[in-house]
Order: structure tokens, then C-alpha cells, then sequence
């Protein structure tokens, strides 16, 4: 009974690598300019600390217009921080209140658990460059060299704890 009572109001999507897609269509607020987004299992900010310590920003700038350089082009990327959460109505309490509230003119006694919601968070990274306004979208000639670079980048994040190794690398 508790295992199938619950009612998937939302369900955040479960992304297994990336996915390239339109910001707007992924999440409200996002730009409408094509994105590389992936799930991130790490702590919130921590995206951030790694791209500052990266690249070496000192705090300035650190979600937008983050320069780098693939076979001596220049290009920028902004990332997002997005969280779309999971959220379920849960049936039995609620039906437990609607009992109480009937049978005994009690206040509800579960209503905080009426609903659920479990946060996912995901990275959204947009790419442009001095020539392209979008270099992820499907008819962009850098395309390919920057999801390149994007999947590079995803793995190397998931893979370091320690951002300071990274200045080293460089």
C-alpha cells in the first residue's frame, strides 16, 4: 500500500551522460540558445568553485562569459545551476487527515507530508564566441570541437575532489 501510494506530480528527468537541448525547453529562465546539460551529483556551488579554480578567476566573473581556447580560437561559456525537482503527492497521509478532520474534528496531522519533493540538480553550460552566437546549435561550425571540449570538461568535474590539482594541470 505505502509502496504505491504516491502520485507523481513532476518528474525530473534523468539525463544517463548530456543532453543538448534549448535552454527554455529544458528549464524556465534559462537562455533560449542551445545547452549542455548534465546531472551533478556534488554539493550546490561546487560547480562553481571548480570553474573558479580552473580558470583561474579569482571570484570575478565566474558564470559568465568564462574564457577558453580550443586550437587557438577563443570562446566563452556561462553555466547555470538549475534544479528541477521530483514531487509526488503522497496518498496515504493524506487520506489518514481526511479521515481524523471527519471522524474526530481534528487538525490535519500530516499535512507536511502530504507532498514530497526531492531536489535533482543539473548543469546547464551555453557556448559562444566572438563570430557565433550559439556554438551548440546544430548548424554552428564549432560544434563539434566544443562538445568535444564540454565532455572533457563534464569528466574532469565528476572526477576531481580537490579543484587545487587543477591550477597544477595547466
Amino acid at each position: 500500500m505505502f509502496l504505491h501510494s504516491c502520485i507523481p506530480l513532476r518528474i525530473a528527468p534523468t539525463i544517463k551522460d548530456y543532453k543538448i537541448t534549448q535552454g527554455k525547453k529544458f528549464k524556465r529562465g534559462l537562455p533560449k540558445k542551445t545547452v549542455f546539460v548534465f546531472e551533478d551529483p556534488k554539493d550546490a556551488d561546487e560547480f562553481y568553485h571548480y570553474v573558479n579554480t580552473k580558470y583561474q578567476l579569482d571570484d570575478y566573473y565566474v558564470d559568465v562569459q568564462v574564457p577558453f581556447t580550443i586550437n587557438d580560437q577563443t570562446f566563452y561559456f556561462s553555466f547555470y545551476e538549475v534544479e528541477i525537482p521530483t514531487k509526488t503527492i503522497n496518498l496515504v497521509p493524506l487520506a489518514l487527515d481526511v479521515a481524523l478532520s471527519r471522524a474526530a474534528d481534528m487538525d490535519p496531522m500530516f499535512e507536511d507530508v502530504h507532498a514530497t519533493r526531492i531536489g535533482n540538480w543539473y548543469i546547464a553550460i551555453e557556448i559562444f564566441s566572438a563570430t557565433e552566437e550559439d556554438c551548440l546549435s546544430f548548424d554552428s561550425v564549432s560544434r563539434e570541437l566544443v562538445l568535444s571540449y564540454l565532455r572533457d570538461l563534464k569528466k574532469e568535474y565528476l572526477a576531481t575532489d580537490n579543484y587545487n590539482e587543477l591550477v597544477f594541470k595547466n
